[in-house]
């Protein structure tokens, strides 16, 4: 797995071994950047939930992010992302949280402009999640989500005040694209 463009293109992520996590192929994460070039305003801070190796937060670094936070509750996941973000010089610009996804959405302050969940599959409350941060302080009117899911699984056109902006498949994976809905 290769960061697919930027500062670091063409830089090997380590990733675990097996099927513990399941890393965004290349393909698809080239696909992600290009959507969000076409929507997302803002690069300055994002938030990268269920990080696995890193890859989405790493790759959007390469591409002129300012700052990611990752979180991931695996201990092994945790140090990978920190061996990723060394080889790729990103360490200065990156925190890990090694903790759940809940427990991170309650005690992270900032205001992030593009969040990345990327949970596993099999997760059931993706769009509890969705509806949660909907109504977080973590975003603003200007903040995208990405969102990433099994293909078969159709996620809700609104949750809260997010609306999907743009949804794409791929193989297996599906991707979908959140923003706030700004009353006019």
């Amino acid at each position: 797995m290769r960061i697919t463009g930027g500062s670091a293109k063409g830089h090997i992520l380590n990733t675990l071994p097996g099927m513990l996590v399941r890393p965004t192929t290349d393909k698809v994460r080239g696909a992600i950047f290009s959507m969000l070039d076409a929507v997302a305003n803002n690069w300055d801070r994002g938030l990268d939930l269920f990080a696995g190796s890193g890859a989405l937060g790493i790759e959007a670094l390469s591409r002129d992010m300012g700052w990611i936070d990752f979180v991931d509750q695996n201990n092994k996941c945790c140090q990978i992302i920190k061996q990723n973000l060394v080889k790729t010089r990103f360490l200065d610009k990156a925190h890990v949280y090694c903790c759940p996804v809940m427990k991170a959405l309650g005690f992270l302050e900032n205001n992030y402009d593009l969040v990345f969940l990327d949970p596993p599959y099999a997760d059931t409350s993706l769009g509890a999640l969705i509806g949660f941060l909907s109504k977080s302080h973590l975003i603003s009117d200007e903040s995208t989500i990405l969102v990433s899911h099994a293909s078969r699984s159709t996620l809700e056109q609104q949750y809260g005040s997010l609306a999907k902006i743009k949804e794409k498949r791929y193989g297996d994976t599906g991707i979908s694209i959140y923003q706030k809905e700004v009353a006019s």
